[in-house]
């Protein structure tokens, strides 16, 4: 995590707190199940597994967060080992659809029942079939469709999709976030990230979010050889929201200058934001659009790069110039198609739209009582909506008193004092009232433990 490590007294009333909500009647939703006798001693064997084999510092922090493993999910809801189960507020924007959507889990054990993966020497339907479903959402002529298995990968395909076209000089946003790939890396403006793995791809250029005229400088410099890479709504940067009007600006720019202009939907498409796609507020076309996170339909992962024709060009002419052996996998493409159905089925979109200003206004009302204290800001889009707070340190500490509630939510990685809040699309009413009752517990319990630290 990049957020300052939960004091020691916050981890301890995290612990007293999960013990004294591990009886039965903890959650008035639903009685937790009883933990299996063994769940401990595996706990145990999963953190040392941890230790052994995959890092210290992930076991360290899953100790702090109450060493509980995951073991089952549906809806908004995960089930750890120790028989509780939690409100999932977070999933980093995965959750669109929920856990296990009942369509795309079918839709998954039907492809793995016929042709999970492809020989990659025929033509493969799913894909072709997952690509129409897509592109039938995208802005208007962005059509065709590479999938990949990762947000990351999908960057590392547009840009190498960029270099295709002559682009070699990249302008991203300041605290823009795509993935840390080596050369998504290069485009994540995070010092914190990047330093170890220097040198990144060269001539990267970092223009201020949300500001067209830093933008034109660097187009100025660049023309006709430039690559830019923007968010409709910065995630990791701490739901940043742009000025209305930023996003034909930034088109008009890329046309004028000759640019390639990459949207990356990764976190903000696929209905995240009340919309398919953020620059549908706009009405702006792309020449690529990444796609990923709830395209997976939280079943199995996959993620796209979508193109218009002309960028598509190289690719398309040349199926060999980018390939993966299990991008475009039959079990994936099954996922991703099934995704699109259910959420022309079900309204998703809408759904995210209408549950979104709702959880907005009652996450203001919750924390104004704060605000010009702990809480700075309260602000969002659809179902992507970040709290500010003062200091760092909150972060972290509300993030315990949260999971201590049993409600998980998620730090913003390019943004250490932003809590973000990304919960499914199926959120029922009960499940609601529920998070906002519990969010006003931690905050105020948050906020009495930070106002009694000694000052120095």
């Amino acid at each position: 995590m990049t957020v300052s490590p939960p004091s020691a007294e916050a981890a301890r009333t995290a612990r007293t707190a999960r013990t004294a909500r591990a009886a039965p009647d903890a959650q008035a939703s639903e009685p937790a199940e009883p933990a299996e006798p063994s769940a401990a001693a595996d706990r145990a064997d999963v953190v040392d597994l941890y230790l052994k084999h995959i890092g210290s510092g992930r076991a360290v922090m899953g100790r702090v967060m109450g060493g509980m493993a995951e073991v089952r999910s549906e809806g908004p809801w995960i089930h750890a080992d120790d028989g509780r189960r939690f409100l999932d507020f977070g999933g980093y924007g995965v959750f669109i659809l929920g856990h296990r959507h009942p369509a795309v889990v079918e839709a998954v054990h039907r492809q793995i029942d016929t042709h999970p993966l492809a020989s990659r020497v025929f033509l493969e339907p799913v894909a072709a079939r997952a690509a129409q479903a897509l592109a039938a959402h995208t802005p208007p002529g962005v059509d065709y469709v590479h999938f990949v298995n990762s947000g990351a990968e999908a960057t590392e395909a547009a840009l190498k999709l960029a270099r295709a076209h002559g682009r070699t000089s990249v302008i991203t946003t300041r605290r823009g976030f795509h993935g840390k790939t080596l050369g998504a890396l290069s485009v994540t403006a995070n010092a914190t990230y990047q330093t170890p793995f220097q040198p990144l791809l060269p001539d990267v250029t970092q223009v201020d979010y949300d500001d067209p005229a830093d933008l034109e400088q660097a187009l100025a410099a660049r023309r006709d050889r430039a690559c830019v890479i923007v968010e409709p709504v910065q995630g990791e940067g701490g739901v940043r929201i742009p000025r209305r009007g930023y996003l034909r600006q930034v088109r008009a720019l890329c046309s004028a200058y000759g640019a390639l202009l990459v949207v990356d939907e990764i976190q903000t498409g696929m209905g995240r934001l009340g919309t398919w796609w953020g620059v549908d507020v706009e009405g702006v076309c792309p020449d690529v659009l990444l796609a990923g996170k709830g395209l997976s339909g939280g079943v199995v992962p996959i993620a796209a790069m979508a193109a218009t024709a002309e960028a598509y060009g190289p690719f398309s002419r040349d199926p060999y110039l980018h390939t993966s052996t299990f991008g475009a996998s039959p079990i994936a493409c099954a996922a991703a198609l099934a995704t699109v159905r259910a959420m022309e089925a079900e309204n998703t979109v809408a759904r995210s739209a209408a549950l979104g200003l709702r959880l907005l206004a009652a996450v203001r009302e919750v924390c104004a009582p704060y605000e010009g204290g702990p809480v700075r800001e309260v602000r969002g889009r659809g179902l992507l909506i970040g709290i500010e707070f003062a200091e760092e340190q909150a972060v972290g500490e509300l993030l315990l008193e949260l999971i201590a509630r049993g409600v998980l939510v998620n730090h913003s990685l390019n943004s250490t004092r932003v809590l973000r809040l990304t919960p499914p699309a199926v959120v029922a009413d009960a499940e609601l009232d529920l998070f906002l009752t519990t969010l006003a517990e931690a905050l105020r319990s948050t906020a009495d433990r930070m106002s009694d630290r000694p000052t120095r």
